[in-house]
């Protein structure tokens, strides 16, 4: 079966949902397109969690920085990965595990076995597609407070 992502419709209804978004591979470093696409987002009303080992700061743009989606001690609904495609496996299951609502993979950014490991465990899946221009373009003005 071919992976097919959701309608523009359906992806603007998965983002007026979300609040809460996990970034996986989240950059410390302002110059970096993770930290960009994150700024842009919380800018617009999103909570940005920083998940990123890697990184020794304690927060990135104001939040907390967890080591690891199972870290993060409150609900998110998406879990938007900035990492290599055969990184993202393992997010997708630790994404199910934490009961996140939608797996992103960021442009560039595909792989079938994480997507099926996320809609196995009852994610929604967006691969290839960056969450801030999806944003942009089904949401111009902003969430609606509902």
């Amino acid at each position: 079966m071919v992976f097919e992502n959701p309608s523009r419709e359906e992806i603007k209804q998965l983002l007026e949902q979300s609040a809460t978004v996990a970034v996986v591979g989240l950059s410390d470093k302002p110059d970096r397109v993770s930290y960009m696409v994150s700024q842009a987002m919380q800018a617009k009303g999103y909570r940005i969690i920083p998940v990123n080992p890697a990184v020794k700061t304690a927060e990135i743009l104001g939040e907390t920085r967890y080591e690891t989606l199972s870290d993060i001690p409150f609900k998110v609904d998406i879990v938007n990965v900035f990492r290599r495609s055969e990184h993202t496996p393992p997010v997708a299951e630790e994404a199910v595990a934490i009961g996140a609502k939608i797996l992103w993979l960021q442009l560039g950014i595909a792989n079938d076995e994480a997507a099926s490991i996320a809609e196995a465990g009852g994610l929604q899946v967006i691969m290839d597609r960056c969450i801030k221009v999806e944003d942009s373009i089904l949401l111009p003005q902003g969430k609606s407070k509902t």
